[in-house]
């Protein structure tokens, strides 16, 4: 049998016991809570899980490995921004949210705000929702089509059927089974992405250290970096003063968007059965970070051991490439399900996020509480599905993933922003959070299309911003109470 065939059977067996999972576990949605947020009922572990196999994406299976690649040590500021933010949150946010979640019996992330903001809360659901739903749309696209990329690099699929089966996968159980659904596959695809950023890094040092002389370009990876070029082991890329500090906090910036600030992240918090359960989640998501973002680091800096720094042409495939060079084809499957398990759990948490959001915050108030609201949620699903395919079909690839990278900065970090004020500044008012998220979001769109963020990152000129501009209107518009 050839290898191309053993690995297609793998993922096909993968997809297959996925599918059947999440239908398994959307048996037990009863309500519009259910189908939100599991009832409030998820472990810590479950959880925790789910939120890293959530917030990574194909991030850290293909794109952290291949800026490794690209760029040797300097890669280590993004990775170093983004554990920090990610430990600050399970540390400091995590167990708060969920104990005032629970208290407020808040079910979607701007219904959380907007009852900690009750004289404006109207408002912040409206503003918030839209915001969230109009950008998370063109996010659901791209899973979409970055799924199909990883298809097509892998198998010569051609991406629009690519899309059309990544769809067929995800649609029907994040339909039936909502957030449960979702955030029980994503327990098993953290566990995949987990194990593959674990064993290739291993066996991959293990191999280049026990190569003839010329069958690898260097023999570790200190080497390797050496052996590449000073700018693969400057830390600072070859930049000094203003230029160098611009970069190192451009990279560390992305800290900023893990303060609360990404909806589909803080949900699985909302989520948590408990304070308890809150802290057990803390201990599994942050150890899985730190192994996580190291074997991810690792892998790109394999990847140069092994082929030298120039020789691959499409640097984010540069862990796909690896599997092929260091395994069977049996175990390449099921490592590579890690990549396109990566892609699904983004697509189905996102999706989920959007429906919700629309439909408990935007259309439920309209329908003044007729109708089934669980029906109701699962038609708005089906329906953002079939949108945001047709999106990806037909607008550019380049023109989606533009919008997309406003929601680091745009949602993210204004975000961020308002949920730290929300739980920590007792002066912050609701007129404030409105103004905030809408004066960030256009401030970010100015930032990025003029050219700015090339000399500095619109992640921290938009935390800045926001914060500046929530401060100030919450003395300007203070709380009717104070």
């Amino acid at each position: 049998m050839e290898a191309s065939t053993q690995i297609v059977i793998v993922m096909v067996i993968y997809a297959l016991f996925l599918f059947l999972y999440g239908l398994w576990q959307g048996r037990k949605v009863k309500n519009s809570q259910d189908f939100a947020i599991a009832g409030r009922s998820l472990s810590g572990v479950v959880a925790s899980l789910s939120e890293r196999a959530t917030g990574e994406s194909s991030w850290a299976l293909l794109g952290l490995p291949g800026a490794a690649y690209a760029t040797g040590l300097l890669e280590v500021w993004t990775a170093i921004g983004c554990v920090v933010g990610i430990i600050f949150s399970w540390i400091v946010l995590a167990w708060r949210i969920q104990k005032d979640a629970a208290a407020l019996d808040a079910t979607t992330f701007t219904d959380f705000i907007a009852k900690k903001h009750g004289d404006k809360g109207q408002l912040i659901r409206i503003a918030g929702s839209i915001t969230i739903v109009f950008f998370f749309f063109f996010y659901i696209g791209a899973q979409f089509i970055g799924g199909a990329k990883t298809l097509n690099n892998l198998f010569n699929l051609d991406t629009n059927l690519g899309m059309i089966l990544i769809v067929l996968l995800v649609i029907p159980y994040t339909v039936y089974g909502g957030f449960r659904s979702v955030a029980y596959t994503d327990v098993i695809q953290a566990v995949v992405m987990f194990v593959a950023l674990i064993v290739t890094p291993i066996v991959g040092l293990i191999y280049i250290a026990s190569q003839p002389e010329d069958a690898v370009y260097a023999h570790s990876i200190g080497d390797a970096l050496t052996k590449a070029g000073s700018q693969f082991t400057d830390m600072s890329g070859g930049l000094h003063g203003f230029g160098a500090g611009a970069m190192i906090g451009g990279s560390l910036a992305w800290m900023f968007g893990y303060f609360g600030g990404l909806p589909q992240l803080t949900t699985r918090f909302m989520s948590i059965r408990d304070v308890k359960q809150a802290k057990v989640g803390r201990n599994v998501g942050i150890v899985w970070t730190i192994f996580a973002y190291l074997g991810a680091l690792s892998i790109g800096w394999i990847g140069i051991a092994i082929f030298g720094p120039e020789n691959i042409a499409d640097r984010e495939n540069i862990m796909p490439i690896l599997l092929t060079k260091l395994f069977p084809p049996v175990i390449v499957g099921i490592l590579i399900t890690g990549i396109l398990a990566a892609v699904i759990s983004t697509a189905n948490s996102v999706l989920i996020l959007s429906a919700t959001e629309l439909s408990e915050n935007l259309i439920k108030p309209l329908c003044k509480g007729k109708g089934n609201s669980l029906l109701q949620s699962r038609i708005v699903t089906i329906v953002l599905s079939v949108l945001a395919l047709i999106i990806a079909f037909f607008s550019s690839s380049e023109f989606v993933f533009t919008i997309v990278g406003y929601v680091w900065a745009g949602i993210g970090c204004t975000f961020s922003v308002v949920i730290l004020l929300t739980l920590f500044w007792k002066r912050f008012s609701g007129t404030a959070a409105v103004l905030t998220i809408i004066t960030s979001l256009v401030f970010t769109i100015f930032w990025i299309t003029t050219g700015y963020d090339k000399m500095v990152s619109a992640r921290l000129m938009t935390f800045v911003v926001a914060g500046i501009v929530a401060i100030v209107c919450s003395f300007i518009f203070p709380k009717k109470s104070l």
